[in-house]
């Protein structure tokens, strides 16, 4: 699972933090970190966090492999 969150929506109440403190973290006072490809174990919590987050910051992806891209076009 991949993480984002969006930094601009995040107003640092921390309830991800409560839920899932393996992944989210703060640094000093207000500045966010996560991991953006927690293990799975911490799957459960993840889906907590994002469920709890009240501005809705947290979005999660299933994909864990990146999609490639089609081959260009040739002229």
């Amino acid at each position: 699972m991949r993480v984002v969150v969006d930094l601009n929506r995040c107003q640092s109440y921390g309830q991800c933090v409560f839920a899932a403190p393996e992944v989210f973290r703060f640094r000093g006072a207000e500045s966010l970190e996560y991991d953006h490809v927690p293990d799975a174990a911490s799957d459960a919590g993840v889906r907590r966090a994002a469920l709890a987050c009240p501005e809705q910051a947290i979005v999660l992806d299933s994909a864990t492999e990146e999609i490639p891209l089609p081959p260009k076009a040739h002229r």
